[in-house]
């Protein structure tokens, strides 16, 4: 038997709130994405003016990073063609992703969920997900 631990509704409280920080900072509205272990959603924000084509991709961001246990943005260096992962974006009904924006969370060396962002530029995506997941790790 095995013992597993994923993020909570408290804990998912803490990165939104860290991202939607960052996101307010740099003025872009996002839609924030959080998962557990498994990937299974445990909550998500669509910030006002968060783009409504970015809530699916958001939540898939997160998906792909806590299930895969890898950073989004990695897949997106192997999956062009010619790299080993190469047509890897349509594996899992098309719901891996390969754009910045999905970091897995780990505690203690175990990835206990994920955080996916959309509405941004890859990069503007990725720096609000490093800021929720930051946020969630000083809270500790």
């Amino acid at each position: 038997m095995m013992t597993a631990r994923r993020l909570d509704a408290a804990d998912a409280a803490v990165i939104i709130a860290g991202a939607r920080e960052k996101a307010t900072e740099i003025g872009v509205p996002m839609c924030i994405a959080i998962t557990d272990e498994g990937g299974n959603l445990v909550a998500f924000e669509r910030m006002d003016g968060g783009k409504v084509t970015s809530i699916t991709i958001a939540i898939d961001k997160s998906f792909t990073a806590s299930g895969a246990k890898k950073a989004t943005h990695e897949y997106g260096e192997a999956s062009q063609p010619g790299a080993p992962a190469y047509g890897i974006a349509s594996a899992i009904g098309g719901r891996l992703m390969v754009v910045a924006g999905g970091l897995p969370v780990a505690v203690d060396g175990e990835v206990v969920g994920g955080i996916g962002i959309s509405s941004g530029t890859p990069g503007q995506d990725l720096e609000v997900a490093k800021a929720g997941v930051a946020a969630f790790l000083d809270s500790l």
